[in-house]
């Protein structure tokens, strides 16, 4: 144990028999819930990190769940009691529903679905922009069973100008002012009506962690996480583009045209994030790494590509001079992440920077470096990269 913590253990001696120092528990923390890697950028409301050697599990178990909420966790959360209404200017007439009427009366389907925060990656945008400042692992890809939402729409009936959907939830305003909206953020009624988009109760086969959306969420996979809303008691069907909370302004969207950075357009030359773009993590090994050049290295990590499917992945050791490819596996569902693996031999010690690629089935790559720069700091998908030393 000594030599895995790089110092002498200091009484070694007295340890009880079988017992573990507190530098190798992997319990979750007891007030997160999180593994205690996590990186916690705020708590109020929470914000929480995934370190990228924390993705290498195929699906994200819930202590491995990065957290990005816009406000409070509900100070009272009655399951037992709990309703999901559907009405909006489109609906033929709103109905209402107890989670009981959604597990007995609609067939459930079981996916795995990537949520991925709109900022992932905004930390490593140059100028600096305003926000949280992820690295990588704002992502997961966890197993989340429910009902199909269109299924629900489908029994409570919709006009033929349906053209979006609005969510709400019983989060609250970090002031604690309950006419304060946090969020209301919707989807386009094609992605609403897509088979994956759930109405979930469950996550990794059981109920839904309360900092995730106990009792019911809305989960639509491969669109920025914001639009997939936590505590949902209400879906509204609109006739026009939802004008909840965070639909306004320039949250969550990205200039129409390409800009200088630093630059920041007027509010109408701004569109609206759907797909996130293609994206890859390395998730072993760990970042500073100490390697044996005289052996292979393995690598393997998880790609996706919002609503597409990744076609190919490569990584490079000599900072994009060559790729080598890498095996790709094919994904559990459409929209989730797909795990890729190879193994690379170094040419000597040293410094490496290694770095991944991943490539969509349109043939869109991940820019090296950065992607086109954006005033909010959104959709990062540029080269993950770790660095090793061969000694």
């Amino acid at each position: 144990m000594a030599g895995l913590l790089g110092t002498e253990i200091a009484l070694a001696d007295r340890l009880p028999r079988h017992y573990l120092p507190l530098a190798f528990r992997l319990e979750p923390d007891p007030m997160t819930g999180k593994h205690k890697d996590m990186i916690v950028l705020n708590d109020k409301p929470w914000n929480i990190e995934t370190p990228a050697h924390l993705l290498d599990d195929p699906v994200t178990p819930a202590e491995k769940m990065f957290i990005r909420n816009n406000g409070l966790i509900p100070d009272s959360i009655d399951a037992a009691g709990w309703t999901l209404t559907i009405n909006g200017e489109s609906v033929n007439a709103p109905k209402t529903y107890t989670l009981n009427d959604l597990k007995k009366r609609f067939k459930t389907y079981t996916y795995q679905l990537v949520l991925e925060c709109a900022g992932n990656g905004r930390a490593n945008y140059s100028p600096q922009t305003a926000g949280n400042q992820w690295g990588e692992g704002a992502v997961s890809c966890a197993e989340w069973t429910g009902v199909r939402l269109k299924d629900i729409l489908a029994d409570v009936g919709l006009k033929n100008d349906a053209v979006y959907i609005g969510y709400f939830g019983k989060d609250l305003h970090v002031s604690k002012d309950p006419t304060k909206p946090v969020i209301s953020r919707g989807v386009p009624i094609q992605k609403a009506m897509e088979d994956e988009t759930l109405i979930a109760w469950a996550m990794n086969g059981k109920d839904i962690p309360v900092t995730h959306g106990f009792p019911l969420r809305l989960v639509v996979g491969g669109w920025p996480a914001s639009v997939s809303g936590k505590w949902l008691h209400t879906l509204s069907v609109r006739n026009k583009v939802h004008d909840g909370a965070k639909m306004t302004g320039k949250s969550y969207k990205v200039p129409v045209n390409p800009v200088e950075p630093g630059v920041d357009p007027p509010e109408d030359q701004f569109k609206i994030i759907e797909s996130m773009p293609v994206k890859s993590v390395i998730t072993f090994p760990k970042t500073g790494a100490l390697i044996d050049p005289d052996k292979p290295l393995t690598l393997r990590g998880q790609a996706w590509a919002g609503d597409r499917a990744v076609k190919q992945m490569f990584v490079s050791y000599d900072f994009g001079a060559t790729w080598l490819p890498c095996t790709l596996k094919a994904p559990r569902n459409r929209l989730a992440w797909q795990q890729w693996s190879t193994e690379v031999k170094l040419p000597r010690k040293g410094y490496y920077e290694i770095w991944a690629r991943a490539v969509d089935d349109a043939g869109v790559s991940q820019p090296m470096v950065m992607p086109q720069w954006n005033p909010e700091g959104y959709c990062n998908n540029a080269c993950h990269r770790i660095a090793v030393k061969g000694v």
